[in-house]
């Protein structure tokens, strides 16, 4: 998500142990959650991997909205968060396969059956019995990385296993050169390169994979007895059916607006950069670095998403454009536009940021308008309350109505306004 002016928060801060640092990113942090917390979001940190901008670890901050653009796991147990490029999840209890209970291989024709859902059908099995086998180019060399067929690789997780540059899945000539088979027919036995698996695959017995042979699946294939796996490893997007890698508990998935991003950039770019200190011994050392990021335009947009409702905008008080909009129904009627104008200027002088509508409009007009914009505390200026010596106020997030007497809607206003504004101290 992008706005056409893209703002932006930005810090850094250079350290001279790890021990500082760790200290400069937990004060970042915290402060992070304090401005989130402060605009009246509903948020989660959550870990991160730190893509292209390196560096050891890393958090996001996600708003959560079910129209947002990342992927998000938590776990419904602990504090365990992160977002579904790095989160991980726990891998199942090995249980070996007796020599006994593995079935012959069996080579069956499948004349153009390469998707496992069409593998499924054809053969009669589930896609959890079947091994999905992707031929990896991870800088420039091939890697074979297989997943049970219900599941889905992280290519990012793939690329931070084998610590490669690039990662890619292979073209046509490298799969073919790799397994002597066209796509959709790669498997296991007998491949010409470094075979690594998912943790899913861990108890695997008797499964269907590719033959390495066009048109030709394998039945009944078993680790160990027909082909070897280098390792394995976390290599899949994590599920709901998946466990917390810190508890064991169930997983949760939800939607989020990243709003804000963390990083512990280690030497990087220090050293890049020839930024360097002398420690208390004279020796040149190396700063140690983090950076710090939040997306204002994208903050005020993901606002906007956790809070409207079929009228507009309802702005949380403490990001509010306005905190109170004066709407006097008929400007033309002048006890009405008086009193207005006295109210405006008496809540300006007392700090309060208020919106006059002063427009020669209907009212219905004014108050639909207010809703739109979604200023918190609307004050209503009626004759007929104006003759009891009234206005009338109303919050925008509750819809709740009150009469407040005229000599007394100055402290009202502001012990509403302090009450929304929250605990600020912090």
């Amino acid at each position: 998500m992008r706005c056409r002016e893209f703002g932006m928060k930005d810090a850094y801060s250079f350290d001279a142990d790890e021990e500082s640092a760790e200290l400069s990113y937990q004060k970042m942090f915290e402060a992070y959650q304090r401005i989130f917390a402060r605009c009246g979001l509903g948020f989660r940190p959550v870990e991160a991997d730190s893509g292209t901008i390196g560096g050891s670890f890393s958090h996001e901050f996600m708003v959560m909205a079910d129209s947002g653009e990342d992927g998000l796991v938590f776990c419904s147990s602990c504090s365990y968060a992160a977002n579904l490029e790095k989160a991980e999840v726990h891998p199942p209890e090995k249980i070996e396969v007796a020599a006994n209970d593995m079935l012959p291989l069996e080579e069956v024709h499948t004349p153009n059956v390469r998707t496992i859902d069409e593998v499924s059908a054809f053969l009669n099995v589930t896609p959890q019995d079947i091994v999905k086998t992707l031929i990896f180019n991870a800088d420039g060399v091939p890697v074979a990385v297989l997943i049970r067929g219900d599941e889905e690789v992280n290519e990012i997780k793939v690329k931070n296993y084998l610590g490669c540059q690039e990662l890619e899945l292979a073209m046509d000539d490298m799969i073919q050169n790799v397994t002597g088979a066209p796509r959709g027919f790669a498997g296991a036995v007998g491949i010409k390169s470094r075979v690594i698996a998912d943790y899913s695959l861990m108890n695997m017995k008797n499964v269907v994979m590719g033959a390495n042979k066009e048109d030709y699946h394998i039945r009944n294939v078993n680790e160990g007895r027909d082909f070897k796996i280098a390792a394995f490893a976390d290599l899949k997007v994590a599920r709901e059916t998946d466990y917390c890698p810190r508890c064991r508990k169930s997983l949760q998935l939800a939607r989020g607006i990243e709003v804000g991003h963390v990083f512990k950039l280690g030497t990087k770019y220090s050293k890049a950069m020839g930024a360097s200190y002398l420690d208390s011994n004279g020796k040149e050392q190396t700063m140690i670095m983090g950076c710090y990021g939040i997306g204002i335009g994208r903050t005020v947009a993901a606002c906007i998403e956790q809070n409207h409702d079929e009228n507009g905008i309802i702005w949380p008080m403490p990001i509010a454009p306005f905190q109170v909009i004066i709407t006097p129904v008929n400007m033309n009627d002048k006890n009405l536009a008086d009193t207005a104008d006295r109210l405006y200027g008496a809540l300006i002088e007392k700090g309060v940021e208020v919106l006059l509508d002063d427009r020669d409009e209907r009212a219905g007009v004014k108050f639909k308008d207010a809703d739109l914009i979604g200023i918190p505390i609307r004050v209503t200026i009626g004759p007929k309350k104006l003759a009891e010596g009234k206005v009338e106020i109303r919050l925008r997030d509750t819809g709740e109505v009150t009469s407040v007497l005229l000599d007394q809607i100055e402290d009202t206003l502001l012990h509403l306004i302090e009450e929304k504004m929250g605990d600020l101290s912090s």
